[in-house]
């Protein structure tokens, strides 16, 4: 069993749940060595889990439940007392959590941009017409459909592996993953060519990672907390606050990034496109501030400007 909350003082055991992929276990190891670090004296372990979204691999996430599908099993360990704590990406995680549950920590955010892997050709503008493509993202499939509409743009599931492994079979001339994952793994040299966000803004979240545990585990979210990076936290604070206020879901396709503004600030840029790619609303807007509260606000508004400017037509209609 877990250890059990303590009022004051430093961790003396905690565990980790993670997926059991090989890059969800590099996140999971990366958080294990941060807290080791920090906790010379606490007993960091990991426990591996299979989630629904790891068996089921013939459908789309969007028909079998979204992000959801990713992150069930690690909570039940959670609400069960078999992990302390959870390791995720973040775009994985639900933009609203269950009431039981706290994001405790954001981590620095690696490379949040899309890249283009082919073993034949340079970048997306080189493919010939029909050639297929592959990506496992709603937001990516209708971004390169609005730029490049003869291509054959089709889903791509699995883990990182099983992906890679389908291109160098030839199912695909192409595809599409987060930069991060591949960087991660030491795979960069995989990457042919990364797509401009002018292109493919990235997902709400994409290259951070977040770690969740119970919302009545004050003791670790202290702990965490010690983990958490605050530029990265304050800018997904506002591309998940967008992304929930227009309803953010692997059935939406959706993009929203937030960075630092040179002169202070944040900007966050969004768009929301219809699966097909024929339409796009796009929108953007500045804050002064760098606080979570100020970075939720921002993401409201642009989320209120998309909607004003038509974007709720685009969304699916609940399930």
């Amino acid at each position: 069993m877990s250890a059990a909350p303590v009022a004051a003082g430093e961790p003396r055991r905690l565990v980790i749940a993670s997926r059991e992929s090989r890059l969800a276990m590099w996140q999971a190891v990366h958080v294990q060595s941060l807290l080791r670090s920090r906790y010379p004296g606490c007993d960091v372990t990991i426990v591996g889990l299979t989630t629904e979204g790891d068996r089921v691999l013939d459908r789309a996430l969007s028909e079998i439940g979204g992000k959801g599908l990713f992150t069930k099993e690690l909570e039940v360990a959670l609400l069960e007392g078999r992990a302390d704590l959870a390791v995720h990406s973040l775009k994985d995680v639900p933009m609203e959590l269950a009431p039981e549950f706290a994001l405790a920590a954001v981590l620095t955010r690696e490379d949040p941009r899309d890249a283009f892997v082919s073993n034949d050709h340079a970048g997306l503008e080189s493919l010939p017409a029909g050639a297929r493509v592959g990506t496992s993202s709603l937001r990516r499939a209708a971004l390169i459909r609005r730029r490049f509409p003869t291509l054959d743009v089709q889903p791509l599931r699995g883990n990182l592996d099983t992906r890679l492994g389908k291109l160098d079979r030839g199912e695909y001339a192409a595809i599409v993953l987060a930069a991060a994952g591949l960087k991660r793994l030491g795979l960069a040299s995989r990457i042919r060519a990364i797509v401009p966000e002018s292109l493919s803004l990235p997902a709400a979240g994409q290259g951070a990672l977040g770690i969740e545990c119970l919302a009545a585990r004050s003791d670790v979210r202290t702990w965490l907390g010690a983990l958490a990076h605050a530029p990265t936290w304050a800018q997904v604070s506002a591309e998940r606050m967008l992304s929930r206020v227009l309803g953010g879901s692997c059935r939406v396709p959706l993009a929203a990034y937030c960075v630092a503004r040179p002169e202070g600030g944040l900007r966050l840029r969004a768009c929301v496109a219809s699966v097909d790619g024929t339409q796009l609303v796009e929108a953007e807007d500045v804050c002064a501030e760098t606080d979570i509260a100020s970075a939720e606000a921002l993401g409201n508004r642009v989320a209120q400007t998309l909607s004003d400017k038509g974007a709720r037509a685009l969304l699916p209609a609940p399930v």
